[in-house]
């Protein structure tokens, strides 16, 4: 069975591996990068390299950053939007100068995640690649993907368990029935993707990384995947489909009404156009879940409110790399607008600025005496993994005689430094109106701290860029979105704050916003109450 567009080409001499079918790409092209990349003009991570017409892998690149994204290759979809000889051309072009200076399996171009994206690339965009190519390039294209899959194959062995395993999986699954290839290669892909399903889809459909935006670049991959065994009247393996219609429910439960996914652990600024895309694929409907349990997430949502929070913590050393401290913070949404939100991700290879969006001071929690709730290594031997902080979490769900919905959340993530625990309650009224919170602190015997233990709390709550505060009076602050939707911001008694801020998540990148901060002294006070309101 060969695709529309695949040429079935054989050397003279020996028979070439046949491409048997082109899966499709669900992300979203645009015609304006399209026409940038003819021009020879490449624009990724905030940076721009242009090329003059050279082959593009023999340029210098801005930064290694720069590098992988070019060597993924998942731009080559732009391509389509132009329609040409001369898109198909340069794409060919694109393929020829990576397999020319990277012949050696090394550097950033070779990393295991770079490598899985670059086969999948390929292989939905050999179409593209491939039209009006002659015999000789089709097979060393041909080779050049079974290379991608026996390098894949050797390294999977030991591949530490996470997103890049997964997506590893599913590449190895795909070049399986994409290529012309034995039955039991195909078979053994299969068990594999099966074993690597059964391991990170958790069953509240959440990933092991508890990171949102996992769930979306997994979907990516296997809708495809799923789609390409159905053309080709293959037998699916068995965890696919039952790991998709666990995935989408956990999706919707990280959507906010503007259709943005919460900032979490590791979740930046996604673009509407992929979301949208992966959506329109959702057979499970229904409305989102109040919780995932096993992911450590609670949403609490009443009339167009919607609160989302974070109760967890890394499941592994190995997967703290990529988790962030913000075990108890909140984000809330109201109409179509996000009002509270964590910084999130910054689209930068900065390490500094990554290290500054996985403090606590960066997400809408309590941070104490300054440090973050986590303690990350800055060693390049470990890697950014946690070395301290949270080794316990818990959060209870209850729902009061009037209908108010409540989840308390706890941390010991500041026990070790202060002596404390961190415990927030956090309550949505039956109508979406009022949401009371607090933020407690007790000793490890159930008792407030002692007035000797001056240690400083301050209370974050990241406003989203969009959102305007303006004083009321001492204690409040008013709320607005850009559709006049409008919250009162009150915290009785205590020193209330209007600060500067950065938002990292913005598509446009680093963006200047505010935090509306509440200060306390534990030992002093060892409770912390705060209110919204919506108003009229």
């Amino acid at each position: 069975m060969i695709s529309p567009g695949l040429p079935d080409i054989f050397s003279a001499g020996r028979e070439t591996a046949r491409l048997l079918v082109a899966p499709t790409d669900l992300r979203a092209t645009d015609p304006m990068e399209g026409e940038d990349l003819l021009s020879d003009r490449f624009c990724f991570q905030g940076e721009t390299l242009e090329t003059n017409g050279k082959p593009p892998f023999s340029c210098a690149m801005p930064d290694d950053a720069f590098l992988r994204e070019m060597a993924r290759f998942s731009w080559l979809r732009h391509f389509r939007t132009q329609d040409s000889s001369a898109a198909n051309e340069k794409a060919r072009a694109s393929v020829l100068s990576f397999l020319r200076r990277h012949r050696r399996i090394s550097g950033p171009c070779w990393q295991t995640d770079v490598a899985s994206q670059r086969l999948l690339a390929w292989l939905s965009h050999s179409t593209v690649v491939l039209k009006g190519a002659d015999t000789q390039f089709y097979r060393r294209f041909a080779e050049a993907i079974l290379r991608h899959e026996r390098i894949l194959r050797q390294r999977y062995k030991t591949m530490p368990d996470d997103e890049n395993r997964l997506i590893a999986a599913i590449a190895l699954c795909m070049v399986s029935i994409c290529m012309d290839m034995p039955e039991k290669r195909r078979r053994q892909a299969s068990r594999r993707l099966d074993a690597a399903l059964d391991r990170q889809v958790l069953p509240d459909g959440g990933h092991i990384t508890r990171n949102p935006q996992t769930l979306l670049n997994v979907l990516f991959s296997l809708l495809p995947l799923r789609q390409t065994y159905i053309n080709l009247d293959l037998t699916l393996p068995k965890r696919l489909v039952p790991a998709i219609d666990r995935i989408y429910p956990a999706l919707r439960f990280f959507r906010h009404a503007d259709g943005n996914l919460a900032l979490f652990n590791g979740n930046g600024a996604t673009l509407a156009t992929d979301l949208s895309a992966i959506m329109r694929y959702d057979e499970t409907g229904g409305t989102a879940f109040k919780a995932l349990p096993h992911n450590g997430y609670h949403r609490l949502q009443g009339n167009g409110t919607v609160l989302i929070t974070d109760a967890g913590k890394p499941f592994s050393p190995h997967l703290s790399k990529t988790a962030h401290a913000g075990a108890l913070s909140f984000e809330m949404s109201s109409g179509r607008s996000r009002f509270i939100v964590n910084a999130g991700v910054p689209n930068s290879s900065d390490a500094e600025m990554l290290r500054m969006a996985r403090s606590t001071a960066a997400h809408s929690a309590v941070t104490l005496g300054e440090t973050s709730s986590v303690r990350f290594s800055h060693s390049a031997f470990l890697g950014p993994v946690a070395i301290g902080g949270i080794r316990n979490t818990g959060a209870e769900r209850s729902t009061g005689d009037d209908g108010t919905d409540t989840v308390d959340l706890w941390h010991d993530g500041y026990l070790g430094t202060f002596g404390v625990y961190c415990l927030r309650r956090i309550s949505l009224s039956p109508d979406g109106q009022v949401i009371a919170g607090s933020d407690r602190f007790d000793r490890k015997n159930g008792e407030a701290p002692s007035p000797e233990n001056r240690t400083a709390a301050i209370v974050r709550f990241h406003l989203h860029p969009s959102v305007w505060a303006l004083r009321e009076n001492e204690h409040s602050i008013f709320l607005t979105a850009p559709d006049n939707e409008s919250w009162l911001f009150s915290a009785p008694g205590l020193q209330v704050e209007i600060e500067e801020d950065l938002f990292f998540a913005s598509n446009a990148g680093l963006t200047r916003s505010q935090q509306i901060t509440v200060s306390s002294v534990i030992g002093d006070q060892s409770q912390i109450d705060w209110r919204f309101e919506r108003q009229s």
